[in-house]
């Protein structure tokens, strides 16, 4: 990516975690002093009917989050009809996902917009390309590298986030990529002693990766963007963009 690109890469501590609306509310909140945003979702996989065409929910949401103007295929270059690992959707439609593809879009999007925010796939380190060893392995993790943008963490509120942020964290870091805080999001309502996970989220991600809490989004419904961005720290947000 160009040098002077602003934009921000979401990842999450797993699939099922809310990147997708979370991009959203960060997209609302971006494009709150007049900006033009843009999202970008490069692989998705899941299609369903919806008014007589198959869409995925995700593009949708980031399509229906942007300030800019988008079709279906520049928020998702690459969709795939079942919901699964997308190296193997890719594969059950003898498709194959391009790296220089994927690039080349994000970088004619951005050229576009003042802000980009790009969503991963899945967790951190989802695989892109076959792992068979049949094409050049490339990951979730190496779309990050690429790209060169600040990382945003989600962390679904469930048993287990706490172990699940600090390995993320502590790969993206490795990686040399400016980890820039992280999002808890609480996806399951009912889960047990969560003000106690959230104290140890915020002291272990402190301490050991040297970032802070961009916002605390409840369980929402439904997760619209502006009641997402709602929940988010807006001034910590712009101070983290900007370190």
């Amino acid at each position: 990516m160009k040098g002077n690109t602003k934009g921000l890469f979401v990842t999450g501590t797993d699939t099922e975690v809310g990147k997708t609306h979370i991009a959203a509310g960060l997209l609302h909140l971006l494009a709150q002093d007049g900006s033009r945003t843009a999202g970008l979702k490069p692989v998705a996989a899941g299609l369903c009917e919806v008014a007589g065409r198959l869409v995925n929910e995700d593009v949708q949401t980031l399509q229906a989050a942007s300030s800019l103007p988008l079709t279906d295929a520049e928020v998702g270059p690459y969709q795939f009809a079942t919901a699964c690992a997308p190296h193997i959707a890719a594969a059950l439609e003898g498709r194959r996902i391009e790296r220089a593809t994927v690039l080349a879009h994000a970088r004619a999007l951005a050229d576009r917009c003042d802000w980009l925010v790009v969503e991963g796939v899945g967790g951190w380190r989802v695989p892109l390309s076959a792992v068979d060893g049949s094409e050049p392995r490339w990951d979730s993790a190496d779309l990050a590298e690429d790209l060169a943008l600040p990382v945003v963490l989600v962390v679904g509120l469930r048993l287990g986030c706490i172990s699940h942020a600090r390995l993320t964290a502590e790969s993206v870091q490795r990686r040399g990529l400016p980890l820039i805080g992280w999002v808890a999001n609480c996806i399951d309502p009912a889960m047990a002693q969560a003000e106690d996970n959230l104290a140890a989220l915020r002291q272990t991600l402190a301490a050991e990766h040297r970032i802070g809490c961009l916002g605390v989004v409840p369980w929402l419904t439904p997760p619209a963007p502006a009641a997402v961005a709602a929940h988010l720290d807006r001034a910590a947000v712009l101070a983290a963009l900007s370190r």
